[in-house]
Order: structure tokens, then sequence, then C-alpha cells
């Protein structure tokens, strides 16, 4: 998948909205790439789709539907800091159905030591599903925290049928 990361924020941003199994998603970019995608607690009241996002909302509605284990061809465009950027590559090459500690993802993007730093990093994953922080598991392999609440970590690894 090619990322283009970006040190600046954006100021124009087209959003699309879709259903999901474990919420609505909002996604948000523009003609350089996606920026962010959220859940939503809420019906986001209509249900629509810029064609700037179209590729990115199929492509979850595969995964969603059991038929993508794997997101490519995004462009995505998303201020992050270098630390962020190598923690996030790494995370996108764990497969579909795995998973790593912090600290496993830490030695695997270079900064052996840095398990707290990494949960910082998906912490403010910008792009949940797309990049993985689902699959990053505390020390002791238990379900641990999750920003887009524990019941869609847990959704998301019975989808991908973790063990």
């Amino acid at each position: 998948m090619k990322v283009l990361y970006n040190s600046f924020m954006l100021t124009t941003y087209v959003i699309a909205h879709i259903e999901t199994p474990i919420g609505f998603l909002a996604i948000q970019g523009n003609e350089k790439g996606i920026a962010n995608i959220t859940f939503l607690d809420d019906h986001p009241g209509v249900l629509e789709v810029h064609h700037q996002l179209a590729e990115c909302t199929d492509q979850l509605k595969e995964y969603f539907d059991g038929k993508r284990t794997l997101f490519d061809s995004l462009a995505l465009h998303f201020p992050a800091t270098d630390f962020q950027k190598s923690v996030w590559d790494s995370l996108m090459d764990v497969p579909f159905g795995e998973v790593v500690t912090y600290g496993e993802l830490a030695l695997l993007a270079g900064h052996r030591g840095a398990a707290r730093a990494v949960g910082t990093a998906m912490n403010v994953n910008p792009l949940p599903i797309i990049i993985p922080c689902h699959r990053v598991l505390p020390a002791d392999r238990s379900l641990g925290e999750y920003a887009s609440g524990p019941h869609r970590k847990m959704w998301l690894l019975q989808h991908e049928t973790v063990q």
C-alpha cells in the first residue's frame, strides 16, 4: 500500500459514512488521500459516499463482509511523527488474523523497549481497521484497551478469527 504522510493539517475534507456491524464509520479525506476514520455511536443522518472516498468505502465494506483481508491501492494522507510512521508501517505488515504485543510491535518497528510509546501511537491512530491497531495486545495477551471501545476490538479480532 502506498502511504503518503504529511506534516501539515488538511484543510478541505470530503466525508463519507458507512454502516458496519459495529457501528457507523465516518471517513474523511481529499484528493490526496484518506485522512481519518472514526467510529460513530449514533446514525450520522445520511449515508453517502463522496467519489474521492469510494475506493476506501468499498474496501471497508468488503472487509466487514468477509471478502477482504488486505487494504491496497489506497492513498493515505495524514500528519504523523517519524516514530508513528515506523510503528504504523510495521503494524500494517501484521497479517490478517494475527496479533502482536506492544513490545513485539516496538521491536518490529526498530524501537526496542518502547512498548508504552507504541501504545500511545495506537491510541492516536487516525485510520483504525486500515492501520489495524486492534491486532495489538498487551504482553499478557489480554484484550487490553481500544480507543474505539473494547466491544469493537473484540468483534474485529473475532471477525479475523484470532484465537
